[in-house]
């Protein structure tokens, strides 16, 4: 099961930030095919936020094909869905949890890391660049 949780200075809207959160847990096989995602009634009762706002989360993760909603049941992560851990996963996790223990032993806090990571990432993704000589 997910345990949500909000982040008043994300940036992110409240929705968003639930949808991120299940698609996260999908991902990383916190969630499989199968599980069922939170009730709105629980959510609401956890975060103090609008059943409205839950129902829509849950239903862009139904658009996007991660999640299927069965009336009177609940939300359940569907079957098939192609987003789960790969393989090599929980050694890369290690590493990089290595990598982040270095870095705020050298004084770098969430922001900095989320940022130096989101430039290696960006960086990565840009074709190389010719040398002039």
């Amino acid at each position: 099961m997910i345990d949500f949780r909000l982040e008043p200075n994300s940036g992110l809207s409240t929705y968003l930030q639930l949808v991120h959160q299940v698609r996260h847990a999908v991902r990383l096989g916190y969630l499989q095919a199968g599980d069922q995602v939170p009730t709105v009634r629980e959510v609401v009762a956890k975060l103090a936020i609008n059943p409205n706002t839950v129902l829509k989360a849950y239903r862009e993760l139904e658009r996007e094909g991660v999640v299927d909603s069965r009336p009177g049941i609940g939300t359940f992560v569907r079957e098939g869905v192609r987003l789960g851990p790969r393989a090599g996963q929980a050694h890369v996790r290690a590493g990089l949890a290595r990598w982040v223990q270095r870095a705020r032993e050298a004084g770098f806090d969430d922001a900095d890391l989320r940022a130096l990571f989101d430039d290696v990432v960006r960086r990565d993704e840009e074709p190389p660049k010719a040398i002039s000589r």
